[in-house]
């Protein structure tokens, strides 16, 4: 790869979220409140779908891959989000720059086709129960979560190769809190129509097709819910069904806000803004919307806190 642009600037300035001190004090604590949650929550969906019998099913496998994925996701970004709020000089190696940007993206596009899977996987158990054990088997699930961690890296590098090759003629200073593919484009002074190109393929592949999938499941699902005669049992469907569809929406929207368009659109101060929603906020909600109204993960638990109390007396 040409490193020729940074010989004389092995460093990278991030502007971050605000100059203001007080902003900054205040979004530290929010964020780190958020990161929190995120660790425990997802942490706490994984120790009880490996400990628990009865989770040992494939919606609660892809789901612990899902809470695996957004703790190393929140992870990659959050704590150097943490420390530059606390910092006057927000600076990024080169190296830690393009880590940054591979692995964000990496983990960004294993999710997009993870979340594809997940309802794949619910389709099949409601519209065909008696065909979910023999058709959702543990080599098919294995393979399917392989997949999507296979694909996210590998469409990744293809992305990163090419927007790290860009000639900057010695810009390095990034209006963004963290480095990523279009807040590190804005810092080109050359023609970046191969890199648009390629990101607007990579985005029908990453983003469309994903949630044409995702939307032709869920719509075959609640045809299979209006068919319930029990008006209870189809009222919690729905609102099961909906908040999944609030995760994905909330998801999709703003990842394809942020990569769905052409470079010159780039405003950093709206795509900051849309950035916290995808790597902070859905991490963190992705546990409370899967699990809040699960009858079974809120009864493991139970029975985890349970064992815990007796562990301690």
């Amino acid at each position: 790869m040409d490193l020729e642009n940074f010989t004389s600037e092995s460093e990278l300035v991030l502007i971050g979220l605000s100059s203001d001190p007080q902003t900054q004090i205040s979004l530290f604590v929010l964020f780190l409140c958020f990161y929190v949650v995120t660790f425990v929550g997802n942490s706490l969906i994984i120790i009880v779908s490996k400990t628990n019998t009865r989770l040992q099913t494939p919606m609660y496998f892809f789901l612990t891959n899902l809470s695996f994925l957004d703790i190393i996701y929140s992870t990659t970004n959050v704590p150097k989000t943490l420390k530059d709020l606390m910092s006057v000089r927000k600076t990024i190696s080169f190296a830690g720059c393009a880590a940054q940007m591979y692995f964000s993206l990496s983990l960004g596009i294993t999710e997009c086709f993870l979340l594809a899977v997940m309802a794949y996987d619910r389709y099949i158990a409601v519209c065909y129960p008696l065909h979910y054990v023999t058709q959702m088997t543990n080599t098919l699930c294995f393979w399917a979560a392989a997949s999507t961690w296979a694909c996210g890296f590998i469409l990744s590098s293809i992305q990163i190769t090419i927007t790290l090759n860009v000639q900057t003629c010695g810009n390095n200073i990034i209006n963004h809190f963290f480095c990523e593919g279009p807040a590190y484009l804005s810092l080109s002074c050359s023609d970046n129509v191969v890199n648009n190109v390629v990101t607007f393929v990579n985005c029908v592949i990453i983003l469309m097709i994903p949630l044409c999938c995702i939307f032709i499941s869920y719509v075959r699902i609640l045809k299979n819910i209006l068919k319930i005669k029990s008006s209870q049992s189809r009222g919690k469907a729905f609102s099961t069904c909906a908040a999944h569809m609030t995760a994905v929406i909330l998801y999709f929207g703003t990842c394809s806000a942020m990569y769905m368009k052409p470079q010159s659109y780039y405003l950093p101060d709206r795509d900051k803004i849309i950035a916290v929603f995808y790597i902070i906020v859905t991490p963190m909600l992705n546990p409370l919307i899967y699990t809040l109204r699960n009858r079974e993960v809120n009864l493991a638990l139970r029975k985890l806190a349970f064992r815990i109390r007796l562990n301690h007396d």
